[in-house]
């Protein structure tokens, strides 16, 4: 059989002793940019005060980009909440963001998910690696795809809250996310999980297992 190697963390999507041999779980693969240098205003905003939530709903196109825009402008605001906001490609910012919310266009999830306290985002497969390898709670907010999956995974691992699809999304269920985010057993999970996730390197276990079928396959071969 063909070996398929599922790019996941055995920490997030343990084997199931069910599956056949040609399976395996070789842990998460990260390309990060070692030569990032944040925009001033990214490193004055984290200096001014305490680690803030981060908000990025990546590659996420939605008709309603400014309702839930104004939506993450009004939970903010009424915790008075310090955000950063990478608006992506279908982002809202208003015209004169307050001092506790800095909106970018984007940044490197490995270099500021580390600076963050929690992370909401659209549980998009990279964006919940990154998520998780972070230590920090995800709250996710599932528009399509696998995204409501990777939200109940999220919620089962005990690293966030439940879900909330794009459209239930409101400033009152984001305030009752934002809230269970701060629980100290949650934050716990979440910091314990990233260090399974930082201590596994997923590239170097897929190079070997091929490696080892690549001997497998000369071998076969060769004996014929």
């Amino acid at each position: 059989r063909t070996p398929l190697l599922f790019a996941i963390s055995p920490s997030v999507i343990p084997p199931s002793a069910d599956w056949p041999a040609n399976i395996s779980v070789t842990g998460y693969f990260f390309l990060d940019d070692q030569a990032y240098q944040p925009p001033e205003a990214l490193s004055t905003f984290l200096a001014a005060g305490a680690p803030p939530v981060c908000v990025s709903f990546g590659s996420m196109v939605h008709q309603d980009a400014e309702k839930i825009g104004k939506t993450l402008f009004e939970a903010f605001s009424t915790r008075n909440e310090r955000a950063i906001i990478l608006t992506g490609w279908g982002g809202w910012k208003p015209v004169s963001p307050p001092e506790n919310m800095l909106y970018l266009e984007s940044a490197p999830h490995s270099w500021l998910l580390p600076r963050c306290k929690s992370f909401i985002h659209h549980g998009g497969a990279g964006t919940t690696a990154a998520g998780l390898r972070a230590g920090i709670p995800s709250i996710v907010v599932p528009h399509a795809a696998d995204q409501p999956f990777w939200g109940r995974r999220v919620q089962a691992l005990g690293v966030g809250p439940a879900p909330i699809p794009i459209k239930h999304l409101s400033a009152s269920r984001l305030l009752s996310a934002l809230a269970e985010a701060e629980n100290p057993t949650m934050i716990r999970a979440a910091q314990a999980l990233g260090a399974k996730i930082r201590a596994e390197n997923g590239l170097a276990t897929a190079i070997r297992l091929i490696e080892q079928e690549k001997v497998r396959f000369t071998l076969k071969n060769t004996n014929l």
